[in-house]
Protein backbone atom coordinates (compact mmCIF):
# COMPACT_ATOMS: atom_id res chain seq x y z
CA UNK A 1 0.00 0.00 0.00
CA UNK A 2 1.28 3.46 -0.94
CA UNK A 3 1.65 5.82 2.02
CA UNK A 4 -0.31 9.04 1.34
CA UNK A 5 1.65 10.78 4.11
CA UNK A 6 4.92 10.21 2.20
CA UNK A 7 3.35 11.55 -1.02
CA UNK A 8 2.04 14.63 0.81
CA UNK A 9 5.44 15.31 2.42
CA UNK A 10 7.47 14.83 -0.78
CA UNK A 11 5.19 16.92 -2.99
CA UNK A 12 4.60 19.57 -0.31
CA UNK A 13 8.31 20.03 0.34
CA UNK A 14 9.07 20.00 -3.40
CA UNK A 15 6.58 22.83 -3.93
CA UNK A 16 7.72 24.74 -0.83
CA UNK A 17 11.45 24.64 -1.59
CA UNK A 18 12.03 23.87 -5.28
CA UNK A 19 9.01 24.88 -7.39
CA UNK A 20 8.61 28.08 -5.36
CA UNK A 21 12.01 29.25 -6.58
CA UNK A 22 13.36 29.44 -3.03
CA UNK A 23 15.85 26.55 -3.27
CA UNK A 24 15.77 24.99 -6.76
CA UNK A 25 19.15 23.34 -6.13
CA UNK A 26 17.35 20.91 -3.80
CA UNK A 27 15.44 19.26 -6.67
CA UNK A 28 17.37 15.96 -6.33
CA UNK A 29 15.96 15.52 -2.81
CA UNK A 30 12.44 15.22 -4.23
CA UNK A 31 12.79 14.06 -7.85
CA UNK A 32 13.91 10.77 -9.36
CA UNK A 33 16.89 10.88 -11.73
CA UNK A 34 14.42 10.81 -14.65
CA UNK A 35 10.94 12.29 -14.39
CA UNK A 36 8.34 12.10 -17.15
CA UNK A 37 6.69 15.52 -17.42
CA UNK A 38 3.40 15.58 -19.34
CA UNK A 39 2.61 19.18 -20.21
CA UNK A 40 -0.69 20.48 -21.58
CA UNK A 41 -0.59 24.03 -22.86
CA UNK A 42 -3.71 25.28 -24.66
CA UNK A 43 -4.73 21.80 -25.81
CA UNK A 44 -1.23 20.80 -26.92
CA UNK A 45 0.17 17.77 -25.07
CA UNK A 46 3.88 17.12 -24.96
CA UNK A 47 5.92 14.80 -22.77
CA UNK A 48 9.51 15.56 -21.86
CA UNK A 49 11.97 13.86 -19.58
CA UNK A 50 13.38 16.00 -16.82
CA UNK A 51 16.12 15.41 -14.31
CA UNK A 52 16.73 17.34 -11.09
CA UNK A 53 19.44 19.54 -12.63
CA UNK A 54 17.41 20.66 -15.63
CA UNK A 55 14.33 21.14 -13.45
CA UNK A 56 16.34 23.42 -11.16
CA UNK A 57 17.44 25.36 -14.25
CA UNK A 58 13.80 25.54 -15.39
CA UNK A 59 12.85 27.10 -12.03
CA UNK A 60 15.75 29.58 -12.32
CA UNK A 61 14.42 30.56 -15.77
CA UNK A 62 10.98 31.13 -14.22
CA UNK A 63 12.57 33.36 -11.58
CA UNK A 64 14.38 35.31 -14.30
CA UNK A 65 11.08 35.77 -16.16
CA UNK A 66 8.77 36.44 -13.18
CA UNK A 67 11.09 37.72 -10.46
CA UNK A 68 10.70 36.41 -6.92
CA UNK A 69 7.18 35.13 -7.58
CA UNK A 70 4.62 34.14 -4.96
CA UNK A 71 3.41 30.55 -5.17
CA UNK A 72 0.19 29.65 -3.38
CA UNK A 73 -1.21 26.14 -3.08
CA UNK A 74 -4.95 26.56 -3.55
CA UNK A 75 -5.81 22.87 -3.46
CA UNK A 76 -3.80 19.81 -2.40
CA UNK A 77 -5.44 16.37 -2.59
CA UNK A 78 -3.53 13.14 -1.99
CA UNK A 79 -4.55 9.57 -2.75
CA UNK A 80 -1.78 7.02 -2.27
CA UNK A 81 1.05 7.73 -4.71
CA UNK A 82 -0.77 10.62 -6.43
CA UNK A 83 -1.17 14.23 -5.40
CA UNK A 84 -3.33 16.77 -7.22
CA UNK A 85 -2.26 20.36 -6.69
CA UNK A 86 -3.81 23.59 -7.98
CA UNK A 87 -1.27 26.40 -7.81
CA UNK A 88 -1.49 30.15 -8.22
CA UNK A 89 1.72 31.91 -9.17
CA UNK A 90 1.95 35.70 -9.10
CA UNK A 91 4.97 37.53 -10.47
CA UNK A 92 6.10 40.45 -12.60
CA UNK A 93 6.95 40.02 -16.27
CA UNK A 94 10.70 40.88 -16.29
CA UNK A 95 12.10 38.99 -19.32
CA UNK A 96 11.00 38.26 -22.89
CA UNK A 97 8.35 35.55 -23.21
CA UNK A 98 6.88 34.14 -26.43
CA UNK A 99 8.10 37.13 -28.41
CA UNK A 100 6.77 39.70 -25.92
CA UNK A 101 9.20 42.19 -24.46
CA UNK A 102 9.10 42.55 -20.67
CA UNK A 103 6.01 44.53 -19.65
CA UNK A 104 6.63 44.83 -15.90
CA UNK A 105 3.01 43.78 -15.41
CA UNK A 106 2.00 41.68 -12.45
CA UNK A 107 0.35 38.51 -13.69
CA UNK A 108 -1.42 35.58 -12.03
CA UNK A 109 -1.00 32.12 -13.52
CA UNK A 110 -3.03 29.08 -12.47
CA UNK A 111 -1.66 25.55 -12.95
CA UNK A 112 -3.14 22.17 -12.12
CA UNK A 113 -0.62 19.40 -11.53
CA UNK A 114 -0.85 15.72 -10.65
CA UNK A 115 2.37 14.30 -9.19
CA UNK A 116 3.20 10.59 -8.94
CA UNK A 117 5.58 9.52 -6.15
CA UNK A 118 7.49 6.22 -5.97
CA UNK A 119 10.03 5.28 -3.30
CA UNK A 120 9.83 8.77 -1.83
CA UNK A 121 10.60 10.63 -5.10
CA UNK A 122 8.52 12.30 -7.80
CA UNK A 123 8.72 10.09 -10.91
CA UNK A 124 6.08 11.63 -13.14
CA UNK A 125 3.76 14.60 -13.34
CA UNK A 126 0.97 15.98 -15.49
CA UNK A 127 0.65 19.76 -15.62
CA UNK A 128 -2.02 21.85 -17.27
CA UNK A 129 -1.08 25.46 -17.90
CA UNK A 130 -3.46 28.26 -18.92
CA UNK A 131 -1.01 29.76 -21.39
CA UNK A 132 -3.72 31.69 -23.26
CA UNK A 133 -4.85 33.40 -20.03
CA UNK A 134 -1.26 34.29 -19.20
CA UNK A 135 -0.61 35.81 -22.63
CA UNK A 136 -3.90 37.74 -22.46
CA UNK A 137 -2.74 39.38 -19.21
CA UNK A 138 0.56 40.36 -20.83
CA UNK A 139 -1.01 41.71 -24.02
CA UNK A 140 -4.08 43.40 -22.56
CA UNK A 141 -3.04 44.04 -19.00
CA UNK A 142 -6.31 42.41 -17.89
Amino acid sequence: MIDSAVTRRVVGDFLRYVRSGQEPQRAAEFMASTVRAHQVQSEDLSTVERNPDDYAEHVREMTATWGAFDLTIEEFLVDGARAHVRLAQVGRHLAPLDGLAPTGRTVRQINSVVYHVEDGLITEYWIQIDRAGLLAQLRDGS
